[in-house]
């Protein structure tokens, strides 16, 4: 990616429609276009990761989907970065997250 300089860097900023560019980054998201959730391993290579993909579909943030699951934000973190497995009843239960993200957040 080319470094660019100041004046260049104002140049570009002038020309932009931020209003634009944000709407257009939000029906991207909606659409599914981007927000991919993958991680780069420390050997470089892109790891997919199931469990932020379930968070991500249901529409949750970090705090929200750790509570609804029972475990710390630091956990579910540990998880979706692959640095830890769920074991027992909350593998169980990410599956259905999975597949039924409704039932989370079913009252």
């Amino acid at each position: 990616m080319p470094t660019l300089s100041e004046t260049e860097l104002l140049e570009r900023d002038a020309k932009r429609d931020l209003n634009t560019e944000l709407l257009e980054s939000i029906s991207q998201m909606q659409s599914g276009q981007i927000g991919r959730v993958s991680l780069l391993a420390r050997n470089g290579r892109v790891i997919e990761s199931p469990i932020a993909k379930t968070r991500v579909a249901a529409r949750l943030t970090q705090s929200q989907f750790a509570a609804l699951l029972g475990v710390s934000v630091r956990t579910l973190q540990e998880w979706e970065q692959g640095r830890r497995a769920p074991s027992g009843a909350a593998k169980t239960l990410l599956r259905v997250a999975e597949k039924h993200p409704e039932f989370l957040l079913d009252n």
